[in-house]
């Protein structure tokens, strides 16, 4: 587990000492010749954080030298510059409207509040700003942060909350009760980094596996995540779930597994980009979501590298009708960043496409039509770093065109699978898998391919596939988890 060490201007006047904390002077870390552990957190409380200011070189040596440290000196630049933070302010005026309006506080005297909300490592006195702090922290990155907020309405005449500038105080500033929520937001964060009680021999390596408790068809099931943490427990990683308002506890970790849905406008992408931002490896990365979450750009992309895929034509109101009048049908029709066969609907003819396609496009600008091609299954080819890993076939839902029939009585209906060894998998599959994946990056990815005769079409690349207990492992078992994990601490040591 990690360890947290805290930067002062001067150490003998911190009054927050306690288990778990370590302090060094401002001067003391400047003067070092070597950077800490992977698995060290340090914590800039230095009293001035401006421009070329100690505080600000104590940031900026720490990210020359690699080492972890809160604020970095971005956030330092970024919350000093109004002009540049405003763009953020939305989602957090939304959040503070919606705790302010309608929602009454223990204290008649809060209930229109006037002050200042004052938030320490995510935590705020008021619980209705609970999620409004931990949005807030992640956003800025700073210890302590002050939101100065005013009243508004609106054009109906509904009151609305705009915030006016969020600061970054002074620890030694605080007093009464923001002082009470510095000491316990603190404690809470040193808290989170601490060893595990008679943790005799500790992991090499943490990993993160980003998770949604709830989500209907997960990329992995239950059984997948056991197998991963039972793998990574031989080869010395600690694997440890985490969900979405994990955010600001990424940099515990050495690196970052998605294993929910991936999106853009979502909080998977915000991950991956903190991670990368944090300096830690991350599958999926932050470009081959953007990149494989949309089939325009992917259908793009494979004209470009001339990988065999089904003719696709890109349909806007412009020119549905006279796509649709030169269309063979059957035609598929796809939302570009459609997934687990949502958003993807068969026309028949070419009244139905039009119906189909005016509907599709009240939700998108474009989309996509492109060549049915009747298989029984679907070759899912999985890849690692370049490297086949795990070869499938998907076979269509019973009595349906897909492999999961979303419109089954009962909720959705998938079809069997068979996972086939990668020597067994025909020549021209593997080889136009490969070259797909080839040019989105290095990163775990699912390639979808059809065999037409003996011809391979791939129809994209995914790169959140489905790695489940019992399925994609039937052959490899734990060695496929072995596999990625060796991967990911492969990545760490050279991130190190």
């Amino acid at each position: 587990m990690s360890r947290t060490v805290f930067i002062l201007d001067d150490p003998k006047d911190f009054p927050f000492a306690g288990p778990g904390r370590e302090i060094i002077s401002a001067r003391d870390y400047l003067g070092r010749d070597k950077p800490y552990s992977t698995r060290t957190r340090l914590v800039n409380l230095c009293t001035d954080y401006s421009y070329l200011s100690k505080g600000y070189y104590c940031a900026l040596t720490a990210e020359a030298r690699g080492d972890k440290i809160l604020p970095s000196a971005e956030a330092m630049l970024w919350v000093g510059w109004k002009r540049i933070y405003r763009r953020a302010l939305g989602d957090l005026e939304r959040l503070l409207t919606k705790a302010l309006v309608g929602r009454k506080s223990n204290d008649p005297a809060e209930d229109d509040p006037q002050g200042p909300i004052t938030v320490c490592f995510g935590m705020a006195a008021d619980a209705r700003f609970k999620n409004l702090a931990r949005v807030v922290f992640d956003a800025f990155r700073c210890p302590i942060l002050r939101i100065q907020f005013e009243k508004a309405e609106t054009e109906r005449g509904k009151p609305i909350f705009r915030i006016r500038d969020v600061t970054v105080p002074n620890w030694r500033t605080l007093r009464g009760a923001d002082r009470d929520l510095f000491a316990s937001g603190l404690d809470a964060y040193t808290k989170r980094s601490r060893p595990l009680a008679g943790q005799v021999r500790p992991p090499r390596y943490t990993l993160a596996v980003l998770l949604d408790p709830k989500e209907a068809m997960p990329p992995t099931n239950k059984l997948g995540i056991e197998r991963l943490i039972r793998a990574g427990a031989s080869l010395g990683v600690k694997v440890e779930t985490i969900g979405k308002g994990d955010l600001a506890r990424l940099a515990e970790y050495d690196a970052l597994f998605i294993r929910e849905t991936t999106a853009l406008d979502h909080h998977t992408y915000r991950f991956a980009k903190r991670a990368e931002q944090e300096g830690i490896p991350c599958l999926d990365d932050s470009v081959s979501i953007l990149r494989c979450t949309n089939k325009v750009y992917l259908a793009e992309l494979f004209r470009t590298h001339n990988i065999p895929a089904p003719k696709t034509a890109v349909i806007d109101k412009d020119n549905l009708e006279r796509i649709a009048k030169e269309s063979d049908f059957p035609v598929v029709l796809k939302v570009p960043d459609s997934a687990f066969s949502k958003g993807v609907k068969r026309a028949d003819d070419k009244d139905q496409m039009i119906v189909l396609a005016k509907e599709m496009l009240e939700h998108s600008d474009l989309i996509l039509a492109q060549e049915y091609m009747r298989t029984d299954f679907d070759w899912r080819i999985g890849i690692l770093n370049g490297t086949p890993l795990f070869a499938s076939k998907y076979f269509m839902a019973r009595g349906h065109w897909q492999i999961v029939n979303h419109a089954a009585k009962g909720g959705p209906d998938e079809g069997g699978f068979s996972t086939v060894p990668i020597e067994e998998v025909p020549p021209a599959i593997l080889d136009a898998a490969l070259a797909a994946a080839r040019p989105i990056g290095d990163g775990l990815y699912g390639v979808d391919c059809k065999l037409i005769d003996d011809r391979a079409v791939v129809i994209e690349v995914n790169d959140n596939p489905n790695l489940d207990g019992g399925i994609e492992d039937k052959l490899l078992k734990d060695e496929l988890w072995r596999i990625i994990l060796r991967d990911f601490i492969r990545r760490i040591e050279e991130v190190r």
